[in-house]
């Protein structure tokens, strides 16, 4: 395998679409990004964007997986909007893979015998882990004798203590069948980590951080010198704060009761994790926060109780976490809601006055990208860190494969 590693790609394969991102390591600099939309149905669509050019969007035919990587590289070397001249020039692939159990507790080459022990893992992850390896597969394929390299969501995670990942139920249920806690948007929180700890100029081992991940999927995670102490989502990703269309945590007797009515599991699984959260609380046939505000401010009740419940779980975990660290050097938001919407910010950082935030109110409306939520004075930051989960899979397959080198 070679040490010279100049340009790595990163895929991010979904049930039906095909994120990517094409870097020069040197520099961190992106090359070009987009995604292949609605892989497997009649009418696929994919985005391309070279650097920082406007992006463009082109009706396509992706069947499968193997179809959306083969239009992906037609993209990267086409004459005229491609950023390479020929495949070859692609020195390693990272791949987002959704769970790693207690098996992959770092990025991990995929060679013959770890790939199987990835499929191994699928029923932790029926819907996310078969394309999670078709996309390995398929550059396996595409991509002869280049590495590829599994950069696990759950990875960053396995620094919990067992005391905050072990569920208290017996624990023939964990050595059985491996119930127990493991997080998720794993890569986002590390990223979080590592940039804060660098906007503080403090680090890495030394930052104390409460990270919120706030988009249609929320986690947040108490960060103990540089590493997880506890975190919000669970064996699944249903675990925790109000999401989009996730419930987050509720009284499992509601699943017995659910039962005993009649619905089955999978009734039940589609309710928690599709109908649920903003969308079957808010009453406005909408999960997307920008709805929910804007109903919620015209004075719609469902909206409005939406909101207030979602504020209410965050600011509970955030007080909850604050307290496990024994106190935060920041608290951060990023993802989709916690980086655009202030308003959604505004519910939370006023009632965190107690942990020792002064709340700049003004900063919160008007900034765009990094920056500070709090006044200078303030003894516990409250930061906006966009996140960059891609970066992060790249960085770590740069390590991987150049380990030992």
């Amino acid at each position: 395998m070679s040490c010279h590693i100049e340009t790595i790609l990163v895929l991010n394969a979904g049930s039906s679409s095909l994120k990517f991102t094409l870097y020069k390591i040197s520099g961190e600099q992106r090359l070009a990004n987009g995604v292949v939309e609605r892989i497997g149905y009649g009418s696929a669509n994919m985005v391309y964007r070279r650097g920082d050019e406007p992006k463009s969007e082109t009706p396509v035919i992706a069947r499968n997986h193997s179809d959306a990587i083969q239009l992906v590289c037609k993209a990267l070397t086409d004459p005229e909007k491609g950023v390479i001249k020929a495949l070859r020039e692609i020195d390693a692939i990272g791949h987002r893979v959704l769970h790693g159990a207690e098996i992959f507790k770092e990025a991990t080459l995929m060679t013959p015998e770890t790939l199987d022990k990835v499929r191994e893992l699928i029923p932790f992850g029926p819907l996310h882990m078969p394309p999670n390896i078709g996309g390995i597969e398929a550059c396996e394929k595409t991509f002869p004798g280049v590495p590829n390299v599994g950069v696990f969501d759950t990875a960053f995670h396995q620094t919990m203590p067992d005391y905050a990942s072990h569920y208290a139920i017996p624990e023939e249920y964990y050595h059985k069948y491996g119930f127990r806690k493991y997080g998720f948007h794993g890569t986002s929180h590390h990223y979080i980590t590592v940039a804060t700890a660098r906007y503080l100029d403090k680090p890495v081992d030394q930052v104390n951080l409460v990270t919120c991940h706030l988009g249609n999927g929320s986690s947040l995670a108490a960060i103990k010198n540089g590493k997880v102490l506890d975190t919000t989502m669970g064996l699944t990703p249903l675990a925790g704060v109000v999401m989009g269309t996730r419930s987050g945590d509720i009284d499992p007797a509601i699943v017995l009761e659910l039962v005993r009515k009649g619905m089955t599991a999978d009734e039940i699984d589609n309710l928690l994790n599709k109908k649920s959260g903003l969308l079957g609380v808010g009453g406005i046939n909408s999960n997307d926060m920008r709805d929910i505000i804007k109903n919620a401010e015209a004075g719609y009740h469902g909206a409005q109780l939406a909101l207030d419940m979602w504020a209410h779980r965050i600011v509970q975990y955030i007080g909850a976490y604050f307290t496990l660290i024994g106190g935060a050097d920041a608290i951060v938001f990023t993802g989709g809601i916690g980086e655009n919407s202030w308003q959604a910010r505004d519910r939370v950082i006023p009632r965190l006055s107690c942990l020792g935030v002064d709340y700049d109110a003004e900063a919160n409306q008007t900034l765009r990208g990094t920056g500070l939520l709090s006044k200078p004075e303030s003894r516990v930051k409250v930061i906006v860190m966009p996140t960059d989960e891609e970066l992060m899979i790249a960085r770590e397959t740069y390590q991987v494969v150049t380990k030992g080198c």
